[in-house]
């Protein structure tokens, strides 16, 4: 039987972090270059010559995508290519400029990803899987849901955090949960991680950055079956972010969110929660899930909810 603790260490494969500019051109009439995104990148992967799945990760509202480095070195060093877009700088509430800008990422992969990987890595591209962080997750259920078409069909749906509005009645647009059971019909497996403390406000000044009613519970809740939720109940809404966040925004992670502390064992978390995920559902291998599931002690963070709607 596979050590479930296995997925929450680094795996066993060298990882590159590659950071790619989007796509220019001269004048309105010149070709734009195929090879080049059409947003920003970070592209972790394997070091190792080899064909390996994709993983596209999501950046949380107001977020830099480098904030999540860590956590992207963890998932490529277990044999999966992370392409982690900027999908923007400043952004207001609505998040269609987001799901489509996510969208064109995708539809860009089969033309220019090859070019920006290490020599002898080589995407699998079958299929995708989308994941992402707080608002970053809402999207990645947008994308799963059809609210923009992508080339390339789901593997499978990680959303860490998830975030739909500021509470029930406040959706950000468009709107993704219903409120009926079964009413996230994601055409391939989900997973939903969440926090204890992303629920609680950081202090009397700042409201919850995961408030009831618009985060993790009522996404999975609404979620079909086959489904998963751990809970992390010690920690917050930003602890699975690098150690160290420069900038304004880099400071208002730590500001803004309450906190269970040191970031190190949440990010461990999440990133060996989303591989023992990817290789059940992608790579046909179930045993570090199901380990997970049978022995939570051996998590790195207590978990307060370990739910599976199997298929």
């Amino acid at each position: 039987m596979a050590s479930a603790g296995n997925v929450f260490d680094h795996g066993r494969h060298g990882t590159s972090l590659a950071k790619v500019e989007q796509a220019t051109r001269c004048c309105a009439t010149s070709p734009v270059d195929a090879q080049s995104p059409p947003k920003p990148l970070l592209v972790a992967a394997p070091c190792d010559a080899g064909e390996y799945p994709v993983v596209l990760f999501l950046h949380g509202y107001l977020c830099n995508n480098y904030f999540y480095s860590q956590l992207l070195h963890h998932v490529a060093s277990h044999g999966f290519i992370v392409i982690a877009p900027q999908l923007y700088t400043v952004s207001g509430p609505d998040t269609t400029g987001e799901i489509n800008s996510a969208a064109a990422v995708i539809d860009w992969l089969a033309a220019g990803l090859s070019s920006k990987l290490p020599p002898g890595v080589r995407p699998n591209l079958t299929a995708v899987s989308i994941s992402g962080h707080s608002r970053g997750g809402k999207v990645a259920f947008a994308l799963a849901l059809g609210h923009a078409k992508t080339s390339l069909p789901l593997a499978a749906l990680i959303a860490v955090d998830p975030v739909d509005g500021t509470g029930m009645g406040n959706q950000t647009p468009p709107p993704i949960l219903a409120y009926k059971p079964n009413a996230l019909r994601v055409p391939a497996p989900v997973m939903v991680i969440g926090t204890g403390l992303g629920e609680l406000p950081r202090n009397a000044l700042f409201p919850p950055c995961a408030p009831l009613g618009v985060s993790h519970a009522e996404f999975y809740d609404e979620c079909a079956a086959p489904a998963c939720h751990l809970v992390a109940r010690d920690y917050g809404h930003t602890d699975m972010m690098d150690d160290v966040t420069t900038g304004a925004k880099g400071l208002a992670t730590r500001a803004l969110c309450k906190s269970g502390g040191a970031r190190a064992p949440m990010r461990r978390f999440v990133a060996g929660a989303m591989v023992a995920f990817l290789k059940k559902w992608v790579q046909g291998k179930p045993e570090w899930l199901d380990a997970i599931r049978e022995q939570t002690v051996v998590a790195p963070v207590v978990l307060s909810v370990v739910e599976f709607r199997d298929e």
